[in-house]
Parts: C-alpha cells; structure tokens; sequence
C-alpha cells in the first residue's frame, strides 16, 4: 500500500467543483468512466469557452477590420478585446505585440523564417536542447540550411535537466539565437527560462521561448522574464484548436519579416510593390481564426476566475501521489526525473511496448499517449522507441490516479 498523504477536501482546490465545468469528462469509454490523461496533447474544453465560441456564430459572424457595419463592428471589438486579454495574462506591454498564429509549431516556423531571411548569415551558431520537440527543432535545421547557420544542441543530464554548464560553454560570439522550451512536453522538466534568457543576452543571442506545455499551468510574465519571442498554443489552454499566440518585443517584431502575404497584413498595393501594415496585422494575412481567439479568451478568463496557484498544487500533488504508486507497483521506468517538473508521467512497463499499454488502458477507459511525443532525437538518446505518458491537469483526481495503476497492474497479466 502506498503511504502518500491522501487529498482531502479541505485543501481548499475544489476538483469536483472544477470537474462539472469540462462536459466531455462526464463520459465512458468501453464501457468504463473516461479517465482523462494525455492533458501534455490537448486539454478539454470548459463549458464557457464552447459557449463563447457557439455565441460568437449565433450573434456575431462576421469578418473583423473590414466591414461597414454593426456587426463587423462587433466582432472586430471581441477580437481585439480577445488579443487585450491575452496581453494581460502574459503581462505583455502592449497588446500589439500579441500576434495570432495557428498554434505553437506554425509560431516558431514564422519566426525561424524570419530570422533565416533578415538575421541569420553563415557561420552563425542556433543553440536548441536535446529535449525539445520536433516543432521547436525542424524549423531551425531549415532555417540553418537556409542561412549556412550551424544547430548546436545543448546536452542534458540524466534527470532530463538542461546541462547548465555546458550550455554556457557553448554560447559564443557566434550564438545567434537559442531556442529552447519552457517544459518539456515528454519529460515534464521545467526550464530555469530566465536563466536561460540572461546567459543568452550575455553573447548578444536572440531568445525564443516554447511555451506550450508550461501555459496552462504556469503564470508566465513577459516583462519579467525578458525573452524577445514567446510562442503557445490556445488548445493546452483549455482554449480551441487552431489558435496560438506569438509574443515578441516590438523591435524584434518590427525587424521580422511578415510569414505570409495577402489582404490585411498590407498598408499599401501596386502592381509594383506593397508596404506591410503596422504591427500586429504585419503578421495576419487573411481572415483570422475569429472563433478560436474569442474562444482563447474565453479561456483565460476562465483560469483567471480559479485560484491557479491551487491548482498546480493540486496537479503536483497527483504527481507525487502517481510516484509513489509506481514505486509500490515495481517494473516501472520513470523518464524525467527533475526537480522541477510538471505533471507529468513519462514511463515503460516492464519490456511492453508502449502501444500495447496504451491499447491495453484504452480498453479500461485510460486516455494516455504513447510514442516518442514528437520527441525522436531525445528518445533516441534514452535508446527507446517511445514511451507511455500520463499528463495531468486541474480536473484530474486522485481516484483517476489510482484508477490508472489498477489499469496497469491488469495490464501486466496480458503483457
């Protein structure tokens, strides 16, 4: 028997209060109550935001900047309204400087194809970890291939924590950019991002942070934290699919050239030539994800009306309790073991592979994700082919935790 203390309710978060805001939960699969846990892939979605996103069709549809009329007029003030909110809750300096993207990946793409046309030139060196994600990779091996810049990749260690000192060792003269993530999605490791951002100042480097994973968990504070870009995507905000944000300092923003091309990001067209528009809409050909940024603000003010600060105590608290629960269970392999980390629970059992488990907890109603989490060189430096990842969040319960070691323990006798 596990001896971790139990969450009582007098620990002031109120889970099951939480739980009746996100209806998907309420569900089963296979004939088993849903015990959603791949929180690290995509969040569910509270009542509020599905409600701003259904009233924005139902009272609202129309295209914003553009047109002549009351409801243009309308939506265009919840969509900048929306891009205000967001300035707010990452403590941006101005509300021009949030632009929106379609998620994390095509943000850092928009910002490494920039960077490859206006900064980058051979000889230069981009510092990336060995723990990030395939989206916080591939667009700058293009962008080196593009400019004859150099990727260098800072090593960890065997907790899955950034190598601090050889990280500073790498940086040069030569160091262009470092992009590195805030939280790893596969190993729950928490960044020191700060630190990070004032080592790379030191060699003149331009910072780029992911967000991603440490968003919807974490309060984050541009101005404190000082990076020139930082990137994240709406849906692991308990926001919409399809929305994302890319923060930048306003220099950055103006030296950066526009990604794509078309109506709305111009100030002026000739057959010969164009002018761009004034930041943000440099960056936002096209209509934009209207609903999605409504629905992103839906979000973030639904996690402003919760006290946060209980719920990553709550969060962590789960993951203490899932630690503790392996230890008991054996044939457990823990991948990710910082000190600082979020909830998250990357593992093989046994020899299974991880498929199989995750077949195995699908059947018992376990949402989890298996795999290399977009994460291939990192597992190709464990030497495995993937794992199996439990990610959690504020609506997750120690009941589900247990739940899943029960899955686990039946999963052994089919293994």
């Amino acid at each position: 028997m596990s001896s971790v203390t139990p969450i009582t309710k007098n620990q002031q978060f109120d889970v099951d209060k939480i739980r009746q805001d996100f209806p998907l939960l309420n569900q089963n699969i296979k004939g088993k109550p849903l015990v959603y846990l791949d929180n690290a892939a995509t969040t569910q979605k509270p009542q509020v935001v599905i409600d701003a996103i259904s009233q924005y069709y139902a009272n609202s549809n129309a295209n914003v900047h553009r047109g002549a009329h009351s409801l243009s007029d309308h939506a265009t003030e919840l969509f900048e309204k929306a891009r205000s909110n967001v300035q707010h809750f990452i403590n941006a300096e101005y509300s021009h400087q949030i632009i929106w993207t379609k998620g994390t990946t095509e943000a850092i793409n928009m910002i490494a194809s920039g960077l490859a046309q206006s900064h980058l030139k051979p000889g230069d060196e981009i510092i990336i970890s060995a723990m990030e994600h395939h989206a916080n990779i591939v667009p700058w091996q293009v962008a080196a291939q593009r400019s004859g810049a150099k990727l260098v990749v800072a090593p960890i260690n065997e907790k899955g924590e950034l190598n601090f000192p050889v990280y500073k060792i790498l940086l040069n003269e030569r160091t262009a950019i470092v992009a590195m993530t805030h939280v790893s999605n596969t190993l729950g490791t928490i960044n020191d991002v700060k630190e990070i951002v004032h080592c790379a100042k030191q060699v003149g480097a331009i910072t780029v942070i992911d967000g991603a994973q440490a968003i919807g968990h974490d309060h984050v504070d541009m101005q404190d934290l000082d990076c020139d870009f930082y990137v994240f995507s709406g849906h692991k905000l308990f926001g919409p699919t399809g929305i994302g944000v890319l923060y930048g300092k306003e220099d950055r923003l103006e030296q950066l050239p526009p990604f794509q091309t078309g109506g709305e990001m111009i100030q002026t067209v000739t057959f010969q030539e164009a002018t761009w528009n004034a930041l943000p809409y440099k960056f936002e050909a096209g209509t934009p994800n209207i609903a999605g940024a409504i629905g992103l603000s839906a979000a973030i003010d639904y996690l402003s009306g919760i006290d946060r600060v209980g719920a990553a105590a709550h969060e962590q608290r789960l993951m203490n309790y899932c630690i503790e629960l392996a230890q008991d269970m054996g044939d457990i392999t823990r991948y990710g073991t910082a000190k600082n980390r979020m909830a998250i629970f990357s593992f093989l059992l046994g020899d299974a592979h991880p498929s199989d488990v995750g077949t195995l907890l699908n059947q018992q109603g376990i949402a989890v994700r298996t795999g290399h989490h977009c994460t291939m060189p990192l597992m190709n430096e464990l030497g495995i082919p993937g794992t199996v990842r439990a990610s959690f969040s504020l609506y997750n319960t120690q009941e589900e935790v247990a739940m899943l070691f029960a899955a686990l323990t039946k999963a052994k006798t089919f293994l």
